[in-house]
C-alpha cells in the first residue's frame, strides 16, 4: 500500500496529510461551522488520545508525510498539549484552534513544541473586532491578539487562517498587517471561502464546492473515515454521509485502502484546479 499511496500523492489524486477530528466539542459556535459545534453539544464524538497517536504512527508507516488535527476546538481536550507534542514527534503536525483557551498554564505546557515540526493554526477572520466576533463569538478577537504574540515568543510556529464571507480587500489587508506585526509570514496565512456545508449550509452561507475543488485527504472522525476535512459535516444534528469512505478507522490500512480505491478515479492534470483548501 505504501507505494500505491505515494503514487497517488505524486499524481495529485490525494494529499499527503492525514486529518484527525479530535472532537466536535467547542467553546464557540461560529456561524459557518462545518460540524455545528458549540459549548453545549450533546454528542462530542471525540477520538481518544491513544487512537490519534496510533493513527499517526500507522500513517507514517503507510506513507503519509504529515498530520492535521481539527475539531470542534482541539484544546477542549484536557490532555491535548501533550497529545499534540507526541503526534508531532511522529510526523509534522498542524493543529487547528480558535486561540481562546491559552491560559498561562496551557502556554507553559505547549513550550515543548518550540523547535518541533508543529504549528498551531489560529482562526482570525477580520482585523475589526466586532466583525470578527460576529462570525466567531464574543471576545474571540481580543483573546487571539493576546495569545498569538505569547505563542510566537515561546518559539511556537503559528499560522493564521481567515475564512472569507464578505470581507473586502481592506479588511483582509488589515489581517495581514496584524499577522506580519507578530512575525508570521504571508506563507503562513491561509485564506479560504466559507464552504456551504454544515451550519453554513443551514444559514445559506459560502460556496458550494465543485467535484474537484477540494483535494482528497483521508480524514478520521469518531463516525468513520471521510474523503477530506470538509466532508464530515453536520446539519440539524445529523452527520452528512455523502462523502463517507469507511465506518472503520482502525487499523488505518482499512480506511486507507477504501480511500485509495475512490481516489484512483479522481481527475488529475493541469485542468483540475483545487479552489478550496
Amino acid at each position: 500500500m505504501h507505494d500505491v499511496l505515494e503514487t497517488a500523492i505524486a499524481d495529485g489524486r490525494m494529499g499527503d496529510r492525514l486529518w484527525l477530528y479530535a472532537t466536535y466539542h467547542c467553546n464557540l459556535a461560529c456561524v459557518y461551522c462545518l460540524t455545528e459545534s458549540h459549548p453545549r453539544i450533546a454528542d462530542r464524538r471525540r477520538l481518544s488520545d491513544e487512537a490519534m497517536v496510533r493513527a499517526a504512527r500507522e500513517a507514517r508507516e503507510l506513507g503519509f508525510t504529515c498530520v492535521g488535527i481539527t475539531g470542534g476546538e482541539t484544546f477542549m481536550l484536557p490532555s491535548f498539549p501533550e497529545t499534540l507534542a507526541e503526534i508531532a514527534s511522529i510526523l509534522p503536525t498542524v493543529a487547528l484552534t480558535n486561540g481562546t483557551l491559552f491560559t498561562d498554564r496551557v502556554l507553559e505546557r505547549l513550550e515543548r513544541l518550540a523547535g518541533a515540526d508543529a504549528a498551531l493554526q489560529i482562526s482570525l477572520d477580520s482585523d475589526v473586532p466586532d466583525r470578527n466576533d460576529a462570525l466567531r463569538g464574543p471576545e474571540n478577537f481580543a483573546k487571539v491578539v493576546e495569545a498569538v504574540p505569547k505563542l510566537v515568543a515561546r518559539g511556537i510556529r503559528v499560522r493564521i487562517a481567515t475564512t472569507v464571507d464578505g470581507q473586502d480587500a481592506a479588511e483582509l489587508d488589515g489581517v495581514c498587517v496584524l499577522h506580519r506585526s507578530w512575525g508570521i509570514p504571508d506563507d503562513d496565512h491561509i485564506v479560504r471561502s466559507v464552504v456551504r456545508r454544515g451550519r453554513a449550509d443551514v444559514e445559506g452561507m459560502g460556496v458550494v464546492p465543485g467535484e474537484h475543488d477540494i483535494l482528497p485527504e483521508l480524514t478520521l472522525t469518531a463516525d468513520g473515515a471521510f474523503l477530506h476535512p470538509f466532508a464530515p459535516t453536520v446539519r440539524h444534528g445529523v452527520t452528512d454521509l455523502d462523502l463517507l469512505v469507511s465506518r472503520q478507522i482502525a487499523p488505518l490500512e482499512v480506511p486507507a485502502a477504501a480511500f485509495l480505491r475512490i481516489v484512483a478515479d479522481q481527475a488529475v492534470g493541469a485542468d483540475v484546479v483545487r479552489n478550496i483548501r
